[in-house]
């Protein structure tokens, strides 16, 4: 049916039908369907079509005006609320960029300069996170918040000194500012559940989870606190503000964070079972703090009674293999582990004992080396007949993901464990350049060894299977922090 005159038109539709229509579309179809006219564009942003709000922001200042847009016209009111700040442009990106300006000098060494490219970014990003927190300071039906600064990636090899912070922020006024902002947006909150910082440049102190009122604290069901800046053995959150967090459910901290008594607070019946904990072990944490408080077999054991369904994410960088085997107790129910590494590589003996001690649960393990020689990748099975990732197939029955670069991978230990684990693995992903063939199966004519090595593991799995040609693919490869800080998310949000 058409309809004629501008008085029965779609203009003169009312606004509750319009945003009803636009509740059936996608974003992107929203945004064009509100071109129709002016009234079309003010149904656009009625609260009921943004119960949430992500964001993935390039630390750049062209970003700044879409973000003012979007904060000034859903920050008062959004329930859901994620905000990525993306590394994509910083310079060098990665480990380069880690090398180029975050070192750490040495005691009694001054800091290496950082570029005024450098310095620019830094300055923008601090403008862009005062743009979020003072557009939500006031919502008091906000009921997640996640904020996820891969600025962190700076810090490969250290914190970002307050001599870089002081020459964006002379007098330190953003960063205070940032820091009661988010104090702020935690003491109006009415409906919080859902609580999660990572890596956010000096967002989060030791008092700021003080400004969440008892109520708050007392139904909030996830917290994650995460940020490798904090100097010295400076805490986050302590044993007895946990205490206050009675129905947490999903908890992620860095490892030298989480105590003996933090988990004897968990593990009492006042507080509901927890079911997701991740942990994130940096080498510049254990640095700087210590492994001495961590949770003995005992402590892991009462937790676990009292919360059965229990299960672990741990995500290890730069890690020392006998720090490892000290961490690795035998009661934690680890179901998802990812080392990752610069300088250090992790050791047979860590897998085989990943293997044997987390059989029953076990069911992602990433081994990540980023070295730059790539002629020396570190051979895990130690030109031994039992391979520990051949091992770690066998014994782990609901392994369902496997990945691995920058350590050797022998083709016939592939196939190997392509049969062993067939179709439940649902994800293999290893680098070409880490898998190695023996002198045997290359001196045979008859057969083209890659050929053949490619259709053995794809009959094991049950589905075509190839390497992974270019590490620039996968995120998991090149972007740790990230890959960490979404798969803490989706493991929490699976519950």
């Amino acid at each position: 049916m058409s309809v004629c005159g501008e008085a029965v038109g779609a203009g003169s539709l009312p606004s509750e039908l319009v945003v009803h229509i636009f509740s059936f579309l996608a974003a992107p179809d929203r945004l064009r369907a509100s071109a129709a006219c002016s009234h079309w564009r003010e149904c656009l942003f009625y609260p009921a079509l943004w119960p949430r709000l992500r964001l993935s922001l390039r630390v750049s200042p062209a970003e700044r005006p879409r973000l003012e847009f979007l904060m000034r016209k859903c920050g008062w009111f959004v329930r859901e609320l994620r905000v990525q700040f993306a590394a994509d442009n910083y310079p060098g990106g990665g480990a380069a960029a880690a090398g180029e300006g975050a070192a750490v000098a040495g005691d009694g060494e001054a800091p290496p300069p950082l570029s005024p490219r450098w310095l620019d970014l830094l300055r923008t990003y601090l403008e862009l996170v005062l743009c979020v927190l003072s557009s939500v300071r006031n919502n008091r039906n906000l009921q997640k918040l996640s904020l996820f600064g891969d600025i962190s990636i700076l810090q490969q090899h250290g914190t970002i000194s307050n001599t870089y912070l002081g020459k964006v922020d002379p007098d330190g006024k953003k960063i205070k500012q940032i820091q009661q902002l988010f104090e702020e947006i935690l003491g109006n909150s009415r409906q919080l559940k859902w609580l999660s910082c990572g890596l956010m440049l000096q967002i989060v102190t030791p008092t700021s989870l003080s400004s969440l009122s008892n109520p708050i604290a007392n139904t909030m069901e996830h917290l994650s606190l995460l940020d490798n800046h904090i100097p010295g053995n400076t805490t986050l959150i302590t044993a007895v503000e946990l205490e206050r967090f009675v129905n947490l459910r999903s908890l992620a901290l860095d490892f030298c964070d989480f105590t003996a008594e933090m988990a004897r607070v968990l593990a009492d019946s006042n507080h509901v079972p927890l079911h997701r904990l991740s942990l994130l072990v940096h080498s510049v944490s254990i640095m700087h703090k210590s492994l001495d408080n961590m949770p003995k077999d005992e402590n892991w054991q009462a937790l676990t009674r009292n919360s059965t369904n229990l299960r672990v994410y741990i995500m290890a960088f730069d890690v020392k293999s006998d720090d490892m085997l000290r961490i690795l107790k035998p009661s934690i129910p680890l179901e998802r582990i990812h080392f990752d590494s610069y300088v250090t590589c992790v050791s047979g003996a860590v897998v085989d004992l990943i293997s044997r001690q987390y059989d029953k649960f076990l069911t992602h393990f990433i081994l990540m080396n980023d070295v730059i020689d790539m002629s020396a990748f570190p051979d895990l099975s130690d030109n031994r007949n039992e391979d520990p990732l051949v091992l770690l197939a066998w014994r782990c029955t609901r392994l369902s993901l496997l990945a691995v670069h920058g350590y050797t991978v022998w083709a016939h230990n592939l196939i190997a464990i392509a049969r062993l684990r067939g179709s439940d693995l649902k994800v293999l992903e290893v680098t070409e350049e880490s898998i190695e063939f023996d002198q045997g199966e290359l001196a045979d004519q008859d057969v083209d060894p890659v050929h053949n090595f490619i259709e053995q593991v794809s009959l094991g799995l049950g589905r075509p299977w190839h390497a992974v040609m270019d590490i620039e693919l996968l995120s998991v490869f090149t972007e740790p922090t990230r890959h960490f800080y979404r798969e803490m998310q989706s493991f929490s949000e699976g519950i």
